[in-house]
């Protein structure tokens, strides 16, 4: 009879535990489906709450004022762009003035103008303190040698371009062309587009005295108007016949060879801050480097993508594949 008793002592106590562990289990387990509740609710309402920023900041209008100066070769690109955004965002006004690579930089690092446009590095200027400037690459843009339409020569070699620069070949009739004498007419020294097309047509070579204008715009204007006349431009300023682009080596000035790196003279569009962009000078900045520029208003200026380079530069000027 004990024997009995204890028997079914033993089972109640077996059954009582395992009921006890089952509500444990089911406790613990609505516990941890509480809680992923909760977190998911927590990344729900995250999420809400940087949709709801998102659409409100793509819903403000931008306001403010900067000024940017700098490289002529980048202000149809910035001008363009500039005004774009100012007629999607009427309380904005963006200044945008040229006067050279080297002038967007000293004054963009003397902090009397937002964002500096440059041709070329920071570093590769004397006097610039580059490790306070933040480098911002908008694009990229290939530049060569334009021509009056009357010289009767399109293409030419490097090797030539060289002994034109330098004054060692003085008449067309030299290479081929019309015998009409050579008029240089050359960018002043703080021309990133000089310091380009020096580095990278003329292998380093310094250019012979000629006529110096400070914008691409008179250039293209005193080469159109100048029989036998020579100078150097962006890509974006062969807009018409009025001046020829020169292949070099054979090598036709297209983008399509800038990207490959195959077409030597070429730069970064760069614009710089003083220190990290702020404000609207951000602001401006991500527009520039949004889909709505970068596919849209570049190539219709006559600028590559950065993304699109299948070689890439440092400030040595070393050319690499990507």
């Amino acid at each position: 009879m004990k024997k009995t008793k204890l028997l079914s002592f033993a089972a109640l106590l077996i059954l009582l535990i395992g009921i006890l562990a089952a509500c444990g289990s089911s406790n613990g387990e609505e516990q941890e489906s509480n809680g992923s509740n909760e977190t998911d609710q927590e990344t729900d309402a995250s999420q809400g709450s940087e949709s709801e920023s998102d659409e409100g900041s793509s819903e403000e209008s931008a306001s403010g004022s900067i000024t940017i100066s700098g490289s002529s070769a980048m202000q149809p690109l910035v001008a363009a762009a500039a005004e774009q955004f100012m007629s999607e965002n009427p309380e904005a006004d963006i200044q945008v003035n040229a006067g050279g690579s080297g002038t967007g930089l000293s004054e963009v690092s003397e902090g009397t103008v937002d964002i500096g446009n440059s041709d070329v590095f920071a570093e590769e200027k004397d006097g610039i303190p580059a490790d306070e400037l933040v480098d911002h690459k908008v694009a990229v843009v290939g530049m060569t040698a334009a021509v009056n339409p009357g010289v009767g020569i399109d293409d030419i070699s490097k090797e030539d371009l060289k002994k034109v620069f330098t004054g060692e070949i003085t008449n067309w009739s030299e290479l081929g062309g019309e015998d009409v004498d050579i008029t240089l007419v050359n960018r002043p020294d703080s021309s990133g587009t000089r310091a380009t097309f020096v580095n990278f047509g003329l292998d380093g070579e310094t250019p012979a005295e000629g006529v110096t204008e400070d914008s691409s715009n008179t250039v293209k204007q005193i080469v159109s108007e100048t029989e036998g006349a020579i100078g150097y431009l962006a890509f974006s300023y062969f807009t018409d016949d009025s001046v020829t682009a020169m292949a070099i080596d054979g090598v036709e000035p297209t983008d399509e060879n800038v990207q490959s790196g195959e077409f030597p003279i070429w730069a970064y569009q760069h614009s710089y801050t003083k220190g990290e962009a702020e404000g609207l000078a951000k602001t401006f900045l991500d527009y520039l480097m949004s889909d709505e520029v970068q596919t849209g208003l570049l190539p219709e200026q006559g600028y590559i993508a950065s993304t699109k380079m299948q070689v890439e530069r440092d400030a040595e000027g070393n050319q690499t594949d990507k």
